[in-house]
């Protein structure tokens, strides 16, 4: 069984090495020590939402924090494809839902985007406590998925600025996806942008946009919009999805063309 995953708050990881000594305190390390009742000998990763992992041993657990051998360092490498998920407000907990199995599945970005038919509206001190929730949903699938990347929550933008931002994204070599039950291409044949080279690339990886709907579906403006900015459109399937499961079948369906799951 793999090693549970604990969020750092702050540090470079990078610097530590085999034989080091990190210890893991505040929330993550109350969870860790009193919560979970993590004890000496077991073994857990600490990550810092960048890429890197201790691989560690706990060798003590005192008032709420955990003192960790460091076994192994590693740096996971940058995504050649930013996967982003574009989701729709909704209401209830559909978007959150959405979020969560998206970063479980491996998506590399979120952006909340309030679209015509989304019911909830995100505003002044809401759409600050709402965005919180999404983040704390992020940070929580990511130590499920032992993940050592914390997908950034985007501000949430209109439609407007989401087609300027699909302009830019397919501008730089990238691609955006709208999914929609009327489409003619199946996401299985969209062309996907070629990965970057590797980290050391001068410039930033392209990114892929999966953009999803709300319950009440995108509208023809929107869909009009995105199309003239550079979007493609493309159905997954035979069947109508819920908007909290669309977006993380198609990052799944995506991952696996881009070869993340080989």
């Amino acid at each position: 069984m793999s090693a549970p995953v604990f969020l750092a708050d702050g540090g470079a990881l990078g610097a530590l090495g085999p034989g080091d000594v990190y210890v893991l305190d505040g929330a993550e390390g109350r969870h860790a020590g009193v919560v979970q009742r993590r004890g000496p000998g077991e073994r857990l990763d600490v990550v810092d939402g960048a890429g890197t992992r201790l691989r560690c041993v706990v060798d003590a657990v005192e008032d709420g924090e955990v003192r960790l051998r460091v076994e192994d360092v590693v740096s996971e490498p940058p995504p050649g494809v930013v996967l982003t998920l574009v989701q729709a407000l909704a209401k209830g907990d559909r978007d959150e839902l959405a979020v969560e199995a998206a970063v479980e599945v491996g998506v590399d970005a979120v952006v909340p985007w309030q679209a015509d038919r989304s019911v909830v509206v995100w505003r002044g001190q809401r759409a600050a406590k709402s965005r919180a929730k999404w983040v704390a949903t992020v940070r929580s699938a990511v130590k499920q998925a032992r993940r050592a990347c914390l997908p950034p929550v985007a501000e949430p933008v209109t439609t407007r600025q989401l087609a300027g931002r699909v302009r830019e994204v397919v501008a730089g070599g990238g691609a955006a996806v709208v999914l929609h039950e009327d489409a003619t291409t199946a996401l299985a044949d969209v062309v996907l942008p070629a990965p970057a080279p590797g980290p050391e690339a001068p410039s930033a990886p392209p990114a892929l946009l999966v953009v999803v709907g709300p319950e009440g579906g995108i509208s023809d403006a929107e869909v009009a919009a995105l199309a003239e900015a550079g979007a493609v459109t493309a159905r997954l399937g035979p069947h109508v999805l819920r908007t909290s499961t669309a977006g993380p079948v198609a990052v799944a369906l995506l991952s696996e063309r881009l070869g993340r799951w080989a």
